[in-house]
This record gives C-alpha cells, structure tokens and sequence, in this order.
C-alpha cells in the first residue's frame, strides 16, 4: 500500500511516514538535550532558563517553523528564530543581573531551534551527529574543567605550536615532487611532521590525564589507525626517556602492528574481496599472533610491581624529533626509489619488500587493484604478506635504534613472531 502524501510544495515532498518519523526525532533532539540540561541543574541545585518541555517545545518550534517556511515563505523560520534569540537574550540579561554569566543552556536553545528545523528537511544524520556532540561537550563540564585546570604553560605554549604547525604552515606546502626520482614531496613529508609531532603530543596528554598504561595503550590503538611505524618511532623515544615504561610502550606499538593488520584486511576487502579467499588464512594467523603479543605484554604490564605515579613526561611537543624522523622518511624515500631505479621491475616480490618499507595501505591498495589482471593470485597474495613482513622489519630496526634495552628485548620477541607467523603464511600459500 502506497503511503500517502502528507506535504508537497515546491521545496518541499513528504510523505506520511516520513513526516512522523522525522517530528519523532525533532522531538528526541529536544528530549534528550533537555534531559541532560534539567539533571546538570539539579546535581548542581540552581534554577535554570529551559529544561526538559522548554527544549522539546523548541525543537517542535523550529519543526513547525520549517514546515510553515515551506508553504508560505522562508521568512517566517527566520522570524521564529529571532524571537526565540530574543527570548534567550532577555533570559541571559536577568542570569547576568543575578551573578549568573554562563550561557550554555541559552545557546543550547537556539541550536536545537536550528536542528528541529532542519529534521522537518530530512538531513536527520546531521542532526543527529550535532545532537551527540552538542550533549557530549554538555555533559563534560566538570571534566573540562578539570583538565583545562591542569593544563600548564608549557603545554599550553605546545598546544599552539601544534595549531600553527598543523592549519597555518602544513596547508601551504607544495604539493609538488621534485629531487632525485622526484619523491621528495613537501605536503607528505609535513604531512609525516605533524603525525609524528601530533601522536607524541597526543600521547603525552592521554599519559598525563589517564596515566602510563590506559594512556600509551590508546594513544598506540589510535595512531594504529593512521601509522603503525610513527607509534613505534615515538613510543621507542619514549622509552629510552622512561626505561620503566618499556612494557606499556611494547603494548602500544605492538597494538598499533596489530591495527596495522587489520587495515590491510580491509584494503583487500574493499578493493578485491575475492583476494581474501585464500589469504584470509596466512593473514589470521599473523593478526592472531599479534594480538597474542599484546595480550602477552600486557599481562606482564599490569603484573609489574613499578610505580609510574612519578614517570616523567617529557616535553609536549618535541617538533625536533619529528622534524628528524621526517628526515629520516624522506632518506628511506630515496633509497627505495634507487633500488627500484636500479632492479626495476624483475618481481613483484622485490617490489613489495621495497614499497613496504615506506608505506602498507598504498602497496595493499596497488596489488589488490592488479590482482583481478595478475596470471595467478597466489603471487600477488604473497607480494601483500612480503610487503607487511618489510613493514615490520623496518619497525623492528627503528626500536633497536631508538628503544630503551627493555623495548629491544620485547620488540625481538613481538616482531620475531610476527615475522615467523608471516613466513608460515607464505608456506601455506605455497602449499
């Protein structure tokens, strides 16, 4: 049964259904930001502009406001919105007189007027999203304050830094190559500068406010998402400054590995799923043995009797060391592209090994493409494991480097298995 049109103008098509569905969710929108208003108000015993029915009766206003603007003319959800600033207005002028200048919950009103006018127009995700972020920051007052409370000079000063470095200066690099085999590129070799720099000011604060374990841990889930061998640079340097942290630094690099996997899991998925039906083996059996090692430090962490109530952070941002590992990315740049200058293309093994000294996801991404071309897939799903166990080479050689004793010992252990799981997936492949 076709359901029936309920509103058709010229900027407007809905039908039934939709219309309820869409005054359902302007109504949770004012619900759920209303809740959190009115139960902030009475843990903290103050009297408050708008609660629970305000907000909900708001969102149905700038619902019914759209709806009119549709009909009649856009002007009329302009107007809406003034008088409900208005309203806002005067409310703040009688908190101000009272002693009361904050002005959460005013501007909480005016943005929930603006998403009950724009669900009435179907962009739901989005209002949905600003919903969830809008009553996130909302409730995390006290835990704002608390960490801006703490938040030193120092860190402040690294904070800008990281912001001029980030949206002032990275933006305007050239994105041009040139140099020998022209692959020295500005806008990759900033954009490895601010990963590096961005993951160890990262860390530090997640380390500071969370503490040694929880904050390296997630610091290493998260830059695994981005780069698995800036987590093992920056957590091998800071291991050598807090040798007591060696097994929470094991656990982060070798969650990053494991994240690691898991992204070239889901390049071959997306770009050649059929690739999987015989690598998905080899490439469990490496993610099992990486996450067996994490497991196995982070055991062994949580059994050690240290304190790290006294670990000492280091500085926030450190743009000399990320500054020195660009330099380094750009080297190991110029060394692959001689080596492939020299032995061009002889195998796709050679190839693989080479490009994954630098980079997994761009190797992962190019064999998937060409594997559906390929002879046979079975080179091309070796080239992938050939590709990841150079990857873990490379990260290997940077912990020795830049490790403390301890992070050597464990980074033997962790990538040594890998390595031996890697070479028993190439066996089965060939078998």
């Amino acid at each position: 049964m076709q359901d029936i049109i309920f509103i058709d103008t010229e900027t407007l098509h809905l039908e039934q259904g939709a219309f309820f569905i869409r005054l359902l969710v302007a109504v949770g929108i004012g619900f759920v930001v209303g809740l959190e208003r009115e139960h902030a108000s009475i843990a903290k015993k103050e009297e408050i502009f708008a609660g629970l029915r305000t907000f909900v009766l708001v969102s149905l206003l700038g619902f019914v406001t759209s709806l009119l603007s549709a009909y009649y003319s856009y002007w009329i959800l302009i107007a809406g919105f003034l008088a409900i600033s208005l309203t806002v207005t005067v409310s703040y002028w009688i908190s101000a007189r009272r002693g009361q200048l904050g002005g959460t919950t005013e501007m909480a009103i005016l943005l929930v007027y603006l998403l009950g006018a724009l669900t009435l127009l179907g962009q739901i995700g989005i209002t949905l999203t600003i919903t969830v972020i809008m009553v996130i920051f909302l409730s995390l007052k006290l835990k704002f304050r608390t960490i801006v409370g703490n938040i030193t000079q120092p860190e402040l000063y690294a904070f800008i830094q990281f912001v001029v470095v980030t949206l002032l200066i990275f933006p305007f690099l050239p994105n041009e190559s040139f140099g020998p085999y022209d692959v020295i590129n500005p806008r990759e070799i900033g954009w490895v500068i601010v990963l590096t720099s961005g993951a160890g000011f990262i860390g530090y604060m997640l380390i500071k406010f969370l503490g040694a374990n929880r904050g390296i841990l997630l610091t290493g889930i998260l830059g695994g998402l981005v780069s698995s061998t800036v987590v093992t640079w920056v957590f091998s340097k800071r291991s050598k400054t807090a040798p007591e942290l060696s097994d929470s630094c094991s656990v982060a690099i070798m969650s990053a590995s494991t994240i690691m996997i898991l992204r070239v899991v889901v390049w071959i998925l997306i770009f050649n799923k059929a690739l999987l039906t015989e690598l998905i083996f080899p490439l469990l059996l490496i993610l099992s043995t990486a996450l067996g090692t994490v497991l196995f430090f982070h055991r062994r962490e949580i059994s050690g009797d240290e304190s790290h109530s006294r670990i000492p952070l280091g500085e926030p941002l450190n743009l000399r060391e990320a500054l020195f590992f660009g330099i380094i990315y750009v080297a190991i740049l110029l060394i692959v592209s001689y080596a492939n200058d020299q032995f061009g293309n002889r195998g796709i093994f050679l190839s693989s090994a080479i490009a994954g000294l630098t980079d997994i996801d761009a190797i992962t991404i190019s064999l998937s493409k060409i594997a559906g071309s390929a002879k046979g897939n079975t080179a091309v799903q070796i080239a992938i494991i050939v590709a990841t166990l150079s990857n873990t080479l490379i990260k290997l050689g940077i912990s020795i480097w830049a490790g403390s004793n301890p992070l050597k010992k464990n980074m033997l252990k962790g990538y040594g298995l890998i390595f031996i799981a890697g070479i028993l997936g190439i066996l089965l492949l060939v078998i």
